[in-house]
């Protein structure tokens, strides 16, 4: 036999030895945790991610001080009925990871002058204990029991990835090329790579320039709003800045020879795949038991029909990475753990009034529609809400040539200043913004609608209360209310 071809038959028996000692690894793992279950204090593993400035760091501050003092949290139903005894912070379970620094954030949000946290970059990890008394017959033969809740922060960049590992090298780049056409610097992407040949020796400067200009063209779309700007470690890189795993881009279809810049590329991908995103599945993602996944849908409605329509396939897709189901005995033991409860949360309620936030919630749940029904046919339980994990403004209501108008009121990021903010009316009726989306529209077409960036207020709490929020409490209901 060739000895090249000696090479990749081996690599590709290596590469089936490993996936199948992976998942007799889970499996043992799921009969592990299941056959322990009824003896140990039960864990709730809570993912919580969305695409950029959903509000993650700020979500998870509040959920764990409202936690901790729960004044504010009337429909969780185990804190409003005095089921939780306590709540404390112990440490993580995973030694590996970083911790998710609640203190430093609290204290960022709670200042005589607050500021927002930066957002989150990398995974990390913060542990929730709580003694909780049970009610009802439970409460004749049970005394106090803890249930830990293991909170998982980590980017939806990295989540759009998983999507990933179901293409090959030109797939992907056929996909990328048509995304990036009509994005910000996506044209100039595109025109460059026309003139690429791909089957020509690599040169390392190059692809290195190939690479940055690709990577410009996905900071740019983000920054216009655009959800679906993978790969998420090009956004995110961390220590792997500069390496060769984040330096290669999409290309024109072709059979690469070998020593070749497609052929490189082509490998760097599937380098990419193998150990960036099948280990965060793999350690990370296919661990978690319940999921919330924040969306900006104010962000993606400003930013126009494109920037909408872009959000509702990239949460089609993010869905599409989950493994729903209930976690009953036979479930983990043949297939692992599998999400049992998913909630897509509109963030930023509190920039609009109270009479728009049933508004909001029907655009989410349009917006999802597509990805929710797939989860609900796999048996998973999806919720979507309209919420604000740290409200930030208070309502009111002006008269502007002669018609009342429901605003919010709050200080401006940028200038410090106080003002009223009215973002315009949102439609009773979501398929009006949905359908717009999906015909192409460069813009909306009877309606602006405006957004502002609103500074932390400064917060004055009572003994026992968490900051001020909109349905957080009703959030870790559906979360967390059934386990506590």
């Amino acid at each position: 036999m060739h000895p090249y071809l000696a090479f990749k038959l081996r690599k590709g028996i290596q590469l089936v030895i490993a996936a199948i000692a992976d998942q007799i690894a889970r499996t043992a793992g799921g009969v592990s945790d299941t056959l322990k279950a009824p003896f140990s204090e039960p864990v709730i593993r809570l993912g919580v991610t969305g695409l950029s400035r959903a509000g993650k760091t700020v979500f998870i501050t509040s959920l764990v001080a409202n936690l901790m003092d729960r004044g504010r949290m009337p429909q969780l139903e185990a804190a409003a009925n005095g089921a939780i005894q306590t709540a404390y912070l112990q440490p993580q379970p995973n030694d590996t990871l970083p911790r998710f620094n609640y203190e430093a954030y609290l204290a960022q949000l709670t200042a005589p002058a607050p500021s927002w946290p930066d957002g989150t970059r990398q995974i990390s990890e913060l542990r929730v204990s709580m003694r909780v008394q049970p009610r009802g017959l439970l409460s004749t033969f049970s005394g106090p029991r803890t249930v830990h809740i293991d909170i998982v922060d980590y980017p939806g960049e990295w989540l759009l990835d998983l999507g990933l590992l179901e293409q090959n090298f030109a797939e992907w780049s056929r996909a990328a090329l048509e995304r990036a056409a009509g994005r910000p610097g996506g044209d100039a992407y595109v025109t460059r790579v026309a003139d690429i040949d791909p089957d020509v020796h690599l040169d390392e400067p190059a692809a290195q320039h190939l690479a940055t200009l690709f990577t410009a063209h996905l900071q740019d779309a983000r920054a216009a709003g655009f959800s679906d700007c993978s790969p998420g470690r090009f956004l995110l890189p961390g220590d792997l800045a500069g390496s060769p795993v984040l330096t290669f881009a999409p290309l024109p279809d072709g059979k690469y020879p070998r020593g070749s810049l497609g052929r490189e590329f082509e490998r760097r991908f599937e380098s990419y795949k193998r150990n960036i995103v099948r280990p965060f599945f793999r350690d990370h993602f296919a661990k978690i038991d319940r999921q919330i996944v924040l969306v900006d849908v104010l962000g993606a409605i400003h930013a126009g029909p494109a920037a909408l329509d872009d959000l509702r396939s990239a949460m089609a897709r993010i869905l599409g990475a989950f493994r729903p189901g209930r976690n009953d005995f036979l479930a983990r033991i043949f297939n692992g753990r599998r999400v049992e409860k998913i909630l897509f949360a509109a963030t930023k309620a509190d920039h609009l009034h109270h009479s728009q936030h049933p508004q909001l919630t029907n655009i989410t749940k349009a917006l999802l529609r597509e990805a929710v029904d797939r989860a609900d046919f796999a048996g998973a339980k999806t919720s979507a809400m309209s919420i604000a994990a740290l409200r930030t403004t208070v309502e009111d209501t002006m008269m502007h040539d002669g018609i009342e108008l429901d605003v919010v009121r709050g200080q401006l990021l940028d200038t410090g200043k106080q003002a009223a903010f009215y973002p315009g009316a949102l439609p009773d009726d979501p398929t009006q913004l949905l359908s717009t989306a999906r015909a192409g529209a460069e813009k909306w077409l009877d309606a602006d609608y405006g957004i502002m960036r609103f500074a932390p207020a400064v917060l004055s709490r009572r003994p026992g209360d968490g900051p001020p929020h909109i349905r957080l409490d009703k959030a870790a209901q559906f979360l967390l209310g059934d386990r506590l």
